[in-house]
């Protein structure tokens, strides 16, 4: 099978192509599955998980991307759960090949059945951002109606799920970001803006929940804007300043069936709405993570036409 590949992490982008992989391999519990369209994550190349296994032993050459959807052509000994030929999304292990590729072996439990009537491109676009807002906003956030969350990068990838989701559980929203995120984010349903170039972050107020999914000074300073009893939720790294009197809350996103098929009713309702800025052939991946050509919201990976 052809598949993206990384082998010398000093290379960086240098180092990926595309390349012949030997058919994975089903363990027990996994399933093999044919990938249609699979998402990424820019800064996997930093990760540790992309070079050494679960014991820290070099894994290379490894295969990047995390999200995919895609259909299942076999399973490993004592699968349940899924069937041949069921159409999946989900999220692949971090310490295993992944998603840019023609066929991936994932754990069946991270897997949750993709409604026939939900394009493959959109459906890789929700694992990691999904799960990571959902997580984020009332997993870890505790978000509750009639609070206030504040939300940065609310027209990105994560941020963008975050803000419908705040918006549906009856939350006030202010999102920020760049001076040309403003009319997407208000689109999605933001009730204020803040340009993060050229007004000032503390203008927004005080909120409940803030989301950062950023980090640096934009973390440190947004400390300060956590209610009495509220949290500060990111993504992005441990926070160094804590609120006065409230939590503060690091977290990585972990596979969720019961969420990811939730996540995919509203897709189907219309209740939600990813942001996919930009589609390429798997042949295009290694180009897509170079920083020039990210865009707002997802790139996704075209594995398999049709």
């Amino acid at each position: 099978m052809q598949a993206i590949t990384v082998r010398d992490r000093d290379a960086g982008l240098a180092g990926m192509s595309l390349t012949d992989m030997p058919y994975p391999h089903a363990a027990e519990n996994d399933v093999i599955v044919r990938v249609h369209a699979a998402g990424f994550t820019p800064g996997e190349l930093d990760w540790p998980g992309t070079w050494t296994d679960r014991a820290g032993r070099d894994r290379t050459p490894s295969v990047p991307g995390h999200e995919l959807s895609g259909v299942v052509v076999q399973l490993g000994y004592g699968t349940t759960g899924l069937s041949v030929e069921q159409r999946v999304f989900g999220l692949a292990d971090w310490t295993r090949n992944g998603t840019l590729a023609e066929y991936t072996a994932v754990e069946a439990r991270n897997l949750a059945p993709l409604p026939a009537d939900i394009d493959h491109t959109l459906a890789a676009a929700l694992p990691i951002s999904g799960l990571t807002a959902w997580q984020g906003l009332f997993d870890h956030g505790r978000l509750t109606t009639g609070q206030t969350v504040l939300i940065h990068g609310a027209a990105g990838g994560v941020g963008s799920i975050a803000v419908q989701l705040a918006r549906e559980a009856g939350a006030r929203v202010i999102g920020t970001g760049r001076s040309s995120d403003r009319d997407r984010a208000l689109d999605l349903g933001v009730d204020t803006f803040l340009d993060l170039q050229t007004e000032q972050l503390e203008d927004g107020g005080e909120a409940d929940v803030v989301f950062d999914v950023i980090g640096g000074d934009i973390l440190d300073r947004s400390a300060a804007l956590v209610r009495p009893g509220g949290t500060l939720v990111t993504i992005a790294m441990p926070p160094k300043v804590q609120p006065k009197d409230g939590r503060a809350v690091f977290f990585v996103v972990e596979p969720d069936r019961a969420r990811l098929t939730d996540l995919a009713a509203r897709l189907r309702d219309g209740r939600l709405r990813p942001v996919v800025s930009a589609v390429r052939s798997l042949g295009a991946a290694p180009a897509a993570f170079a920083p020039a050509t990210r865009t707002r919201g997802k790139t996704i990976i075209r594995v398999t036409e049709g």
